[in-house]
């Protein structure tokens, strides 16, 4: 049985951290390092804490799809966090670097999805027909754990550390990309700080995106048309220690720009 005093206070204790910019210590001297359903408890009260203040889910964001981080952290699958419509940000909109604590820009696949996804299990093919679009993305993810010192159930009580996310205004259909070869770099002012590739994220976006899927599904929360399916960092992340400018560039998606003011 849940512990609802404790989800309670460990949500409070987030919550505040993220209002405040000031770092915590790690969740999981309180909740178990195997404990998924106590720490997505948790991440709930905190979507539905903002919900509640008047904030719109408009997507999902997927982490950890990485198989070298799974490793890292000890766990065989991904996890997701809520996006909101107080967190994106279009390409080149200057967003507030002193909101953030310890950011990192990682650059991602979005999906846009033009039919709900309520299957049980999902296909490639479900995936493939419920897209509208897919738009190089820039996700700004931010550890309100103190110097990122994090495992699975940190990360997913602290919303997937999600912060930010940045659209690209090329929307391309899923036909026209490979998703699985597409080249990737993040560079600032001309100087490449991170490569990769569609394949870094669990071989191919789609199947975060039909993980993510059924993931939702079961918990009676299906994807829903017009919302945005962050698919996963094709690369490694980039810390953020200043403002400047980022330029992510997708190959066959374009490029998109994070500017932290």
């Amino acid at each position: 049985m849940l512990n609802v005093q404790m989800i309670q206070t460990l949500a409070d204790r987030l919550r505040q951290a993220e209002a405040s910019r000031q770092a915590i210590a790690p969740v999981r001297g309180e909740i178990a390092l195997d404990d998924m359903a106590t720490a997505y408890a948790v991440q709930q009260r905190n979507v539905d804490a903002r919900v509640a203040n008047g904030e719109r889910i408009v997507g999902r964001k997927i982490g950890l799809t990485s198989l070298a981080v799974q490793k890292q952290l000890g766990v065989d699958r991904p996890d997701f966090g809520a996006l909101f419509a107080s967190m994106a940000y279009g390409d080149a909109q200057p967003m507030p670097l002193a909101s953030l604590i310890q950011p990192k820009v990682e650059a991602e696949i979005a999906l846009v999805l033009e039919r709900d996804l309520t299957y049980e299990k999902h296909t490639f093919a479900d995936i493939l027909r419920a897209s509208a679009y897919v738009v190089a993305a820039v996700e700004v993810v931010d550890s309100r754990i103190e110097q990122w010192n994090i495992r699975f159930v940190d990360t997913v009580a602290d919303n997937a550390s999600s912060a930010l996310f940045v659209l690209g205004s090329r929307p391309v259909k899923l036909s026209d990309v490979d998703l699985t070869a597409c080249a990737m770099t993040i560079s600032r002012d001309g100087e490449v700080l991170s490569r990769g590739n569609g394949a870094a994220c669990l071989g191919n976006p789609l199947n975060a995106a039909v993980w993510l899927a059924d993931r939702m599904a079961q918990l009676g929360t299906p994807l829903r048309a017009g919302e945005v399916v962050l698919t996963g960092a094709l690369g490694p992340m980039v810390p953020v220690t200043e403002a400047g400018t980022f330029v992510t560039e997708i190959e066959g998606l374009g490029s998109v720009h994070a500017v932290f003011a």
